[in-house]
């Protein structure tokens, strides 16, 4: 079995269970879940309801802050900083999109600069949101603990892969790029880890600072690390970007590696714009789809792969899963199985 089909309803309830089970509160717990749930809709298994078990650890610890709500450090309108006290990042970032929504709608634009949150999760299903809804959603995110990708041309793990994503609306669906600064994420690192697999192109580095496709290389007494994108040529490039994320989430929202923090948390900045208060939505919508137009018709360098624009996956996800069923791969069913017998949860059944 390589992949396990559950009803997404049950999916759901099963991650819901979970959470409240480890001891978060039911509304934040109803958050998490539903965003994890669309993230595997939208066919991003390694950040959906696979970090459940990631989570329950770090809740019974409590490393993640169970209740309660985040302390408002400043707030100028169309610029706010939050302290999200290690409460559940998907909350945290549904609640920060609301807000900077409601402020783009009145100002034009909004962001955010937030501190200690704990992980937020797949962008592209918080993007999303905001695009859905008309808006240009840019996020960024990091975790100051974290130290998993050496800067260009050193050896030791310093930087976290720091992703960004921006989403906007076009008239076919969202366009949702979503990336990082690394050339891969540590998800898909602990995903390969996990069933044995190396990866198909050296993107990690061993301890010397050699290239490698073992992903094992990041828990060896002498840790390896992640490349940046770009790799052993170009890495200069994803180093670049990986100084602007932390930057954005740790420079602007007042901490960061500065504070030397040794709890897994995820700064981040948001900026939310609205079309409207540009040249308009009708004329933004008709350049940006006219674009995506242009970019699918281009002829392709192989006839059965033509060209994608980010979130043609995503909407052939989310049109799949309209039968209210979600397949997740044999190797987050087992780490899910695994955390249900340990609190004593039943695993729903199969489709």
């Amino acid at each position: 079995m390589n992949t396990a089909t559950f009803k997404r309803d049950d999916l759901f309830n099963l991650a819901l269970t979970l959470l409240t089970n480890a001891g978060l509160e039911p509304a934040k717990a109803e958050v998490v879940a539903e965003l994890l749930v669309q993230t595997d809709e939208l066919g991003v298994t390694t950040h959906g309801t696979s970090m459940v078990p990631y989570y329950l650890p770090e809740l019974k610890a409590g490393m993640m802050t169970s209740e309660g709500s985040y302390e408002v450090v400043q707030d100028r309108k169309v610029t706010m900083v939050w302290d999200g006290t290690y409460l559940p990042g998907h909350w945290l970032m549904q609640q920060a999109l609301d807000v900077c929504m409601a402020r783009a709608t009145e100002f034009g634009m909004a962001a955010l600069s937030m501190r200690r949150a704990h992980h937020i999760g797949c962008l592209s299903t918080l993007t999303r949101i905001a695009a859905d809804r008309g808006f240009v959603c840019y996020i960024a995110t990091s975790d100051p603990s974290g130290k998993w990708v050496a800067p260009y041309g050193g050896t030791e793990p310093l930087l976290t892969p720091n992703p960004w994503a921006i989403g906007y609306p076009s008239r076919e669906h969202p366009v949702l790029i979503d990336t990082c600064a690394s050339i891969t994420t540590v998800s898909k690192v602990r995903e390969l880890i996990n069933t044995g697999v190396q990866f198909a192109h050296p993107w990690m580095l061993d301890a010397a600072g050699n290239a490698t496709t073992d992903p094992n290389v990041i828990n060896a007494d002498l840790r390896g690390s992640i490349q940046p994108v770009g790799g052993s040529d170009h890495g200069h490039k994803g180093f670049g970007l990986a100084l602007m994320v932390e930057m954005l989430s740790q420079g602007l929202s007042g901490h960061g590696r500065a504070e030397e923090p040794e709890r897994w948390g995820g700064n981040v900045f948001l900026q939310v714009m609205d079309p409207e208060a540009f040249a308009g939505k009708e004329a933004f919508e008709r350049e940006v789809s006219h674009l995506n137009d242009l970019c699918r018709a281009n002829r392709p360098l192989d006839a059965a792969r033509p060209v994608r624009v980010p979130g043609d996956r995503a909407s052939a996800a989310l049109k799949a899963a309209q039968g209210g069923t979600v397949r997740l791969p044999q190797e987050v069913f087992a780490r899910l199985e695994q955390s249900a017998a340990e609190y004593g949860v039943s695993m729903p059944s199969m489709c």
